[in-house]
């Protein structure tokens, strides 16, 4: 974790900012599933808070937006404007449901609808765990995520702050996914540009993550469709599609907007410290005030 930490952050004060050189690239072969598209979701802590312990220098909900930042070339930057300029990107409002807000609407085939409403009841998440997490949930954290760009090696990076402290590896020079990819938490993430909006294509997920923070059930056959649309200096629109015909009939999407938390920077961060995931993963008496373990526990 030490390693990956100062990895990112020597990485991150040399090239976040910078412009992508490539012209906009194309998907791999075999293109993709028309979404299907199913809501934005709300609630949760409003967009004018912080999510990042020290806060940072980010708008908290006054004054007006400015354009994104963009680099020589024209094209929408990711991170900070400069080197220097830094900042990450945290949920509007902690979603602590599906990333969906109709659920009623989510293609459930039926094992999977009945192992949702159960991850209702017990909440054992493995992202409280210290486990990895991709897709939709890597951007539900409350600590948030750093974008870099490595144009030199065409490669975009995405890291997390808190929790299992990791990074997702995005390739941007029009490779194909290979074939017989051993099942990561992160999958084989394949990347290009569509206008402003960075897209981009997983497989090769395993089922040890839950997809979003309500516990959205997914095997590993759930290919994902992500697409990140910076639409102004604070604001990020994020929308992803989910394809898993193990558990749905059809493909569905859904979308959240990203907000940028100026001047915060990727911090230390122990995922054991304090851990007080306990009483959320098995449950807690709140008059007796002591854990419920009458139900299994499997860590």
């Amino acid at each position: 974790m030490k390693r990956s930490l100062g990895w990112a952050s020597a990485v991150a004060l040399a090239v976040v900012g910078f412009s992508w050189p490539v012209g906009a690239q194309q998907p791999p072969q075999g293109g993709t599933t028309p979404p299907v598209q199913v809501g934005v979701p709300g609630g949760g802590r409003g967009a004018g808070t912080t999510g990042a312990p020290g806060g940072g220098r980010g708008r908290r909900g006054g004054g007006p937006s400015k354009p994104a930042p963009r680099g020589p070339d024209g094209r929408v930057i990711l991170g900070g404007e400069t080197p220097t300029h830094k900042g990450l990107w945290l949920p509007q409002g902690v979603i602590t449901t599906s990333f969906q807000t109709k659920v009623a609407d989510i293609p459930f085939q039926p094992w999977a609808k009945a192992l949702y409403e159960d991850r209702q009841t017990h909440r054992l998440e493995p992202h409280a765990r210290c486990k990895p997490s991709g897709a939709v949930r890597q951007m539900q954290t409350p600590y948030g995520v750093e974008f870099v760009e490595l144009p030199e090696i065409h490669r975009v990076y995405i890291f997390d702050v808190g929790g299992p402290h990791t990074y997702r590896e995005i390739y941007m020079d029009r490779r194909d996914h290979p074939a017989n990819l051993p099942p990561t938490y992160y999958g084989h993430s394949v990347g290009w540009w569509e206008g402003d909006t960075l897209v981009v294509d997983t497989v090769g997920y395993n089922e040890d993550f839950w997809v979003d923070r309500g516990g959205t059930p997914t095997t590993d056959k759930l290919h994902t469709i992500e697409r990140f649309t910076r639409t102004s200096d604070n604001t990020m629109v994020y929308e992803a599609t989910i394809d898993d015909p193990l558990a749905y009939t059809k493909p569905f999407t859904g979308r959240l907007n990203l907000r940028w938390e100026d001047g915060t920077e990727l911090f230390e961060y122990v995922c054991q410290e304090q851990n007080y995931a306990g009483t959320l993963m098995v449950g807690a008496s709140v008059t007796e005030g002591h854990v419920d373990r009458t139900s299994p526990f499997v860590p």
